[in-house]
């Protein structure tokens, strides 16, 4: 059995080339970069051989990022491993933004700028905003463009936390460790006007078909959704009218296969779902409303 187009939540990395990591920012305050038109000319037949197919636009972020040439050395070497790029550098590109992405924690997708893109569309102003399953942050930052009212971000994960409050906190946002509602303060209840949750939907039965980017160097609780992969999806959709405001929208990621059962899931929680796809992405999004 193979993973189904599009496979879920994750994406083969690093991005595609025509929006890789920016190179344009510097990698450190600490010393200059390696100007990426005087870099050396091994980098990108280092990354080729070693199966990168946007070696091209790696070298850049890469030759962006190295102070010296035996950093160069070193994060080359790192990538040429199977590292993924972000996790080398430290950082991914997400709807323009720079998020902070440590080691083993899981790389916000470029299909999911679409469920950031959605959410960001129909977040009010003022809004009360929850991201459950944040990781980086990164769906959370995007939304803090909106300036709302309160931003509130969760995850299970330790490690996705600490970048997430590196993120989100100069946004006046606040990240809590726990698993999804259960870390949220109790007077958001009822109250909330917008609710990300793009946590995991891959069938546990396809994790080890995932590109070795993501099996080997994110955590499992971040890919794995159980047996369909709608096991998170469904504890989400029955918590989301206690925290949802009249009228607040619920968005999930999930795999197209998935939309008519993730659909059925949100309609006996009492929500009234509809599915956005972009195929070029190809992203599908569940949006759900409180009556």
């Amino acid at each position: 059995m193979t993973v189904p187009p599009p496979p879920a939540s994750p994406a083969s990395l690093p991005p595609a080339p025509s929006s890789p990591p920016s190179p344009s920012a510097p990698s450190s305050p600490s010393g200059p970069a390696v100007p990426p038109e005087d870099g050396p000319a091994w980098v990108v037949p280092a990354l080729r051989r070693a199966g990168c197919v946007f070696a091209e636009d790696e070298a850049r972020v890469l030759l962006a990022s190295a102070r010296d040439p035996a950093e160069l050395t070193t994060v080359v070497a790192r990538r040429a491993a199977g590292l993924p790029l972000e996790h080398v550098v430290g950082w991914a590109e997400f709807c323009g933004l720079r998020v902070a992405v440590d080691p083993g924690v899981f790389v916000p997708r470029r299909r999911t700028e679409f469920l950031a893109r959605q959410a960001r569309a129909l977040t009010p102003p003022d809004a009360v905003v929850v991201d459950l399953c944040c990781g980086s942050g990164a769906v959370a930052a995007v939304l803090a463009e909106r300036r709302p009212a309160l931003l509130h971000a969760a995850d299970l994960d330790p490690a996705a936390v600490r970048c997430a409050r590196r993120t989100l906190s100069p946004l006046g946002g606040e990240v809590h460790e726990g698993d999804l509602y259960d870390p949220l303060p109790a007077a958001l209840a009822g109250r909330v006007d917008i609710l990300v949750a793009n946590g995991p939907y891959v069938p546990t039965g396809d994790v080890p078909l995932l590109p070795p980017e993501a099996r080997d160097h994110e955590r499992r609780m971040a890919l794995d959704g159980g047996a369909d992969g709608l096991d998170v999806l469904r504890r989400v959709a029955a918590g989301a009218p206690h925290w949802l405001a009249p009228g607040g929208l619920l968005f999930v990621e999930t795999g197209d296969h998935q939309a008519a059962a993730a659909q059925a899931a949100v309609r006996a929680a009492g929500l009234r779902p509809r599915v956005a796809r972009d195929d070029d992405l190809h992203a599908t999004v569940l949006i759900a409303a409180r009556p």
